[in-house]
């Protein structure tokens, strides 16, 4: 229960998850992802570095800053191959907690060093090629709306306390 020094941090990263929620619920209906898990997933190049501006300007996006915080710099990009949101981290343990917490909303995430792009899993695909990183898949469950919740524990994560 000690959680009054990390308070602040959590709140602009719940407030970026729920920017991220609706920019993947208007994603998630706009095409397929019939190949996204091709053969080709070793031949990304290193993983990138760099500020926001560094990552997008690699990725090839102008980025549309949405967040401006200390911990979180997150933004909105558009390429030829998609939307995706890219967000940058101020340490490793801010980065992978937000992940842990936006993998409940499904989706795909290409993760580099302290930052992760996410978006369909076409677009991320395409990404890696430009950024490398680790392409991770977040659960696709909702949180406990429909009544179906009997005997579902078996697939939870169980990162629901705080």
């Amino acid at each position: 229960m000690r959680t009054s020094t990390n308070t602040g941090a959590r709140r602009t990263a719940r407030a970026a998850l729920a920017v991220l929620a609706l920019t993947l619920a208007a994603a998630c209906g706009s095409g397929d992802d019939g190949d996204g898990r091709g053969g080709d997933g070793d031949k990304a190049p290193t993983t990138a570095t760099g500020t926001l501006e560094q990552l997008a300007e690699q990725a090839k996006c102008k980025p549309n800053i949405q967040t401006d915080a200390a911990e979180l710099r997150q933004a909105n990009c558009t390429t030829g191959d998609g939307k995706y949101v890219l967000a940058t981290f101020a340490t490793d343990r801010g980065q992978r907690e937000w992940i842990n917490e936006a993998n409940d909303y499904g989706g795909s995430y290409l993760v580099g060093r302290r930052w992760v792009a996410v978006g369909d899993a076409k677009v991320v695909t395409a990404l890696r090629g430009r950024l490398g990183g680790t392409v991770e898949t977040g659960s696709e469950h909702h949180s406990g709306s429909t009544g179906d919740s009997a005997g579902s524990e078996g697939g939870h994560s169980g990162h629901h306390g705080s």
